[in-house]
């Protein structure tokens, strides 16, 4: 069985964008992108919020044709646009680049798309998405990429909750910029 893992990258106080959706605060670099770019491109998919596929489909589907992207970008930029997706979305009508559109998070539904031949497991990012993912307890794994950054205030990843998720460190990483991945497997009861 696939497993899904959520995917983030996070300032130290737990944001994932600052206000006005900044992001410029995130610190990627060459050895992190290709880190990028090493996992992504083992992955079966790419779960997505509505949100983060539109960030993502505003420049990746196209980055690798401009001769002043870096290396590192436009072999993200291939991998992104092969790699399938599905964005969830209740008003999104058509989605490009190997993508498939899904109304809502049914845990059936995704249950089955776990089911389905593959070993790289499915990569999920969006922190409405993954709220939802997180309540129906569909996630097998997180992989919080910290930056070494106080935002303050903007949109946090995980929402306020009653529910208790058990983790497991199954290991971490620090990149040369600071950025610290600590991945956890999630304890399924």
């Amino acid at each position: 069985m696939r497993k899904i893992v959520l995917m983030m990258s996070v300032s130290l106080d737990g944001f994932i964008e600052g206000p006005d959706r900044d992001i410029s605060w995130h610190r990627v670099d060459d050895e992190l992108h290709q880190h990028f770019n090493d996992t992504v491109g083992q992955l079966d998919g790419l779960l997505h919020g509505r949100v983060t596929y539109d960030l993502m489909a505003e420049y990746w589907p196209t980055a690798d044709a401009d001769p002043e992207t870096p290396a590192v970008a436009a072999e993200f930029a291939r991998i992104w646009r092969d790699i399938p997706k599905y964005v969830y979305s209740r008003t999104l009508r058509q989605a490009g680049w190997n993508t498939t559109v899904v109304r809502e998070v049914v845990p059936e539904e995704v249950r089955a798309l776990k089911d389905q031949p593959g070993s790289g497991g499915l990569g999920l990012s969006g922190s409405d998405l993954a709220a939802a993912f997180l309540r129906h307890d569909l996630v097998d794994e997180i992989r919080l990429y910290v930056h070494p950054v106080l935002v303050g205030r903007g949109k946090p990843l995980f929402p306020h909750s009653d529910t208790i998720t058990a983790l497991h460190l199954a290991g971490s990483h620090a990149f040369g910029n600071g950025v610290v991945l600590l991945h956890y497997d999630v304890a399924h009861d």
